[in-house]
């Protein structure tokens, strides 16, 4: 390649050597070859998300921040701990029932086929992506300001109200996912990074949602602060007024027709994908891993929070100890980004489900008090189970997510991408009903606890034996083709325009 300043050059040829210099070059010093360390460090993180940014659409990454920081980590963290003193304290009820009203919240996401199916056929005024976020936004707004302003609400109006603002949140997934599907597909290499980018956006919003919540709920109380919860919706809002899409300027009955012939087309792909072994095969290993780790999570909220039977942490203690957790994710996230990413899904989802079934156990010398025998304080072990749990969590669902993106045919990416997240969220759903019915068969109560650590035995157990199922997950990295290219071929046949979000780089180079 030419040299682009020549004459920068000559004039630096020509210019004498100092007594440095001459110093430098007696004892081979090169300051060009002292980089500062930690600069290189700190300046890395704003790097890959400037690599990200150049061979992506930039709207694309705002996007991700937005969905996965802003209305999932913060939301999502932030719900978590303020739904549960808002059960437990306002509305008083038993945790075996709180667990089955939470298994509910997952209804919107295994919904998600439906809004995938919606951003990929149906555009509205020429728009794919934009008029989700949107509805995504106002959804969520207008049932948080509904719970929070409410008054003394009934269980079942508060409940619709709850899954409101977890309709909002699926919505907006969804919507974000097909364009992280779709880039997945395009730019292999890049899929890894794009759930690291995710991961990592989701932690940190999580950081801040449970560090802020315990503060909240202490001041404003359970239902106050779920009015918190209509700002991230107001976000998707304006995310989907500033996000790059172009729009089709087909009328609207070709619109219509062109809506039915890609549904028509969107099914049968589905079909045709999820027949091949590459595809049920994980999608049923996702499943039942998530089903057979049954949820005792109220249970032992009720049991943090007891004054009598348990330690009794209070409401700003309880939001650091998730915050402190959400630390441990971002950890896990960029243990995985720079160590596990490139081994093979068996092997890495293998030793992760091994360690997530050991780890549970931790909770059991919890529950039992064996801390206390052992000299070590309820304040520091909580903490240490929590970090060690997120971190081996993050580690064992990131392949999970990689995998998944992986398997999504180009052209109906986020309808497929979707039906894989509603096979999750039926994993989910299954695990909370089961863990309280668990909850419920050994009287686990709000004052009863005598029985909860029979309960996370069994649900240790029961991950540990998820490793028999393992032989279903492919023994791939994630740069490999997982599923045949003639189904990709097929895709793009009746993939007819598409005029949605720009998920190509606008600086793209051909590659030779």
């Amino acid at each position: 390649m030419q040299d682009p300043n020549p004459k920068y050059l000559e004039d630096e040829a020509e210019k004498p050597l100092t007594k440095t210099d001459l110093e430098d070059q007696t004892h081979g010093i090169d300051h060009s070859e002292k980089p500062n360390v930690f600069f290189s460090y700190f300046l890395e993180p704003f790097q890959w998300l400037h690599m990200l940014c150049s061979r992506l659409n930039p709207t694309f990454v705002l996007g991700v921040v937005l969905v996965y920081g802003i209305n999932q980590g913060f939301s999502g963290s932030f719900f978590k701990v303020v739904s549960d003193y808002y059960w437990k304290d306002v509305q008083k009820v038993q945790p075996s029932a709180v667990q089955l009203f939470i298994g509910l919240y997952y209804i919107p996401w295994v919904m998600k086929p439906i809004w995938g199916l919606m951003t990929d056929v149906f555009p509205v005024k020429g728009y794919r992506r934009r008029p989700y976020f949107v509805l995504a936004g106002v959804v969520g707004m207008v049932s948080a300001l509904m719970v929070a302003a409410g008054g003394q609400l009934a269980v079942v109006v508060a409940l619709v109200c709850l899954i409101g603002i977890t309709a909002g949140v699926a919505i907006a997934d969804v919507t974000i996912d097909a364009c992280i599907a779709r880039n997945s597909i395009e730019f292999k290499s890049l899929a890894a990074d794009m759930q690291s980018l995710c991961g990592f956006c989701s932690s940190a919003g999580a950081l801040l949602g449970y560090s802020t919540s315990g503060f909240f709920v202490h001041h404003l109380g359970p239902q106050g602060s779920l009015g918190i919860l209509a700002i991230p919706p107001a976000a998707l809002i304006v995310l989907g007024f500033v996000i790059y899409e172009l729009r089709t300027n087909d009328d609207i009955h070709v619109e219509k027709k062109k809506s039915k012939e890609k549904l028509k087309e969107a099914v049968n792909g589905m079909y045709k994908t999820i027949q091949f072994p590459q595809v049920w095969k994980p999608s049923l290993y996702m499943y039942l891993s998530l089903a057979l780790s049954i949820s005792t999570h109220e249970g032992q909220f009720y049991w943090y929070t007891d004054p009598e039977a348990g330690p009794a942490f209070s409401q700003e203690f309880v939001g650091v100890i998730y915050a402190i957790g959400a630390m441990a994710s971002i950890v896990g996230v960029i243990i995985y980004h720079k160590t596990l990413k490139d081994y093979p899904f068996r092997t890495l989802i293998f030793f992760a489900q091994l360690l997530y079934g050991l780890s549970g156990m931790l909770d059991l010398v919890f529950i039992l008090r064996w801390n206390l025998a052992l000299g070590i304080p309820d304040y520091f072990f909580v903490v240490l189970e929590e970090c060690v749990a997120r971190v081996i969590s993050k580690i064992r669902w990131m392949p999970m997510m990689v995998l998944s993106s992986q398997l999504c045919p180009l052209g109906i990416e986020g309808t497929f991408f979707a039906l894989l997240m509603c096979i999750d969220s039926l994993g989910s759903l299954t695990s909370k009903w089961g863990g309280g019915m668990i909850l419920h068969l050994f009287h686990v109560t709000r004052t009863d606890f005598k029985n909860l650590w029979i309960t996370v035995l069994i649900r240790n157990l029961l991950r540990i034996l998820t490793l028999g199922l393992i032989f279903l997950v492919p023994n791939a990295v994630s740069s490999e083709v997982l599923i045949p290219s003639d189904v990709l071929a097929r895709s793009n046949d009746y993939d007819i325009v598409d005029d949605s979000l720009q998920m190509v780089p606008l600086n793209q180079k051909t590659q030779i």
